[in-house]
């Protein structure tokens, strides 16, 4: 097999490790439902169709009606019992409004004997809010985050106290309903305050951290924004059970399995790969360079979410920025490639889940008059990809677990 097809089997059974349906069912064994008057369905992120679906075949008719919210086409069809929305995602629009309204209706006015099943993953911040600010400004707001290249918990943090469902605040509207969330974590180290800005779990943030993100990052913010900065999260809840389902582990170590049968001599370095992408990119060839001369086929395996700090108006996403960096040194060795992607199936506001490249790309790059450094001081690594083929598409996953980079060395 080639490096190529190598990557690909490590992608396809990365990917399939990393469903959420067995898990979500997994979770709801240890549930019990039977003495509730009612049971919503109410899930969030861009997991949310898949894992609304494990929920229902594991609990059929006991649930009675319901809500699912997600990104725009990542839905897979009609659901029976519950009504499907797709939203903005990283930045949320209207219909993200109208959907959390919808799921804020159905939640209001719950009794004790009343039960909420909270299905939570990646990308329910942005998929499930009511500011309590304008539309445009938190729009505003969380873009200057990301152009700035704020980490995921720092936006969350800033996110939970401009929200009327974040920090907590949904399972203040849901009690005395008990909430059982059942979580797909796409954050290292799995903060359950923090996965979709936690809308039912107690915040561990606090308002003197978010100011010092404003002031880290020189937010522009409304003096009605700053104001509730300053605004107290719940700090404990009693309606609420937690469960997580799945993390970016099960990815390295599917990745680890996978590099093992294909002849490769795996590793896994981290997964909590953290920092800029472009530097991921970078040390990730290091390694390659290091052990050249190995005799064997060697795997490198890191999961984890890096940041892109925007230094011009190019297209492109974290994943596709790490392969890039890696191109220039990867092209003075022999028979290695790296790769790296979105589980979810999504690298940044583009179609593809992430990068390829091998010893050949950085020459293919420069024949077709591609300066590399160049593309990634404009933020433009997709376009350069795109003209190598160095593209990975996988289309929506229906999981969410942070990134996952490979390197292969085959001998």
């Amino acid at each position: 097999m080639s490096l190529y097809s190598d990557a690909q089997a490590i992608i396809e059974n990365a990917l399939l490790a990393a469903q959420p349906g067995e898990a979500v069912k997994k979770a709801l064994s240890g549930i019990d439902l039977k003495n509730k008057r009612r049971v919503l369905l109410i899930a969030i992120g861009k997991a949310a169709w898949h894992m609304s679906q494990s929920a229902i075949e594991y609990l059929g008719d006991r649930i009675d009606s319901g809500v699912v919210i997600t990104k725009y086409q990542h839905a897979q069809g009609p659901l029976p019992h519950v009504e499907i929305f797709e939203a903005g995602h990283p930045v949320l629009d209207e219909a993200t409004l109208l959907a959390t309204q919808q799921a804020l209706d159905l939640s209001s006015d719950l009794e004790e004997d009343d039960a909420v099943l909270f299905l939570v993953s990646g990308g329910g911040s942005a998929l499930f809010e009511q500011p309590m600010v304008t539309l445009s400004e938190l729009t505003a707001i969380t873009e200057e985050l990301l152009s700035k290249g704020a980490d995921i918990v720092e936006i969350n943090t800033i996110r939970k106290r401009l929200s009327k469902v974040k920090g907590g605040r949904f399972a203040k509207h849901a009690a005395p309903a008990h909430v059982y969330s059942v979580i797909l974590s796409d954050i290292i180290g799995d903060p359950l305050d923090m996965v979709a800005s936690g809308p039912a779990y107690p915040d561990n943030s606090t308002s003197e951290e978010a100011f010092a993100i404003a002031q880290k990052y020189d937010l522009t913010l409304s003096d009605k924004a700053r104001r509730y900065l300053l605004l107290d999260t719940p700090k404990h809840l009693d309606n609420v059970t937690s469960r997580v389902t799945g993390s970016v582990t099960e990815l390295c170590l599917s990745a680890e399995k996978t590099a093992l049968l294909l002849g490769y001599t795996p590793l896994v370095l981290t997964a909590s790969l953290r920092g800029e992408a472009r530097e991921a990119g970078s040390f990730m060839a290091s390694i390659a360079e290091y052990h050249q001369h190995s005799k064997k086929s060697l795997a490198f395996i890191a999961g984890g979410e890096t940041i892109v700090r925007i230094t011009g108006d190019g297209k492109g996403g974290r994943n596709q920025e790490i392969a890039l960096s890696a191109a220039e040194v990867l092209s003075k060795l022999e028979n290695t490639c790296l790769f790296s992607l979105g589980s979810d199936g999504t690298d940044g506001p583009t179609d593809a889940a992430g990068g390829y490249v091998d010893t050949t790309s950085f020459e293919k790059l420069k024949a077709m008059g591609i300066d590399p450094y160049e593309v990634l001081l404009q933020n433009d690594s997709y376009r350069a990809l795109k003209a190598i083929d160095g593209l990975i598409m996988t289309g929506p996953t229906g999981t969410n677990v942070n990134d996952l980079t490979v390197l292969l060395i085959k001998r």
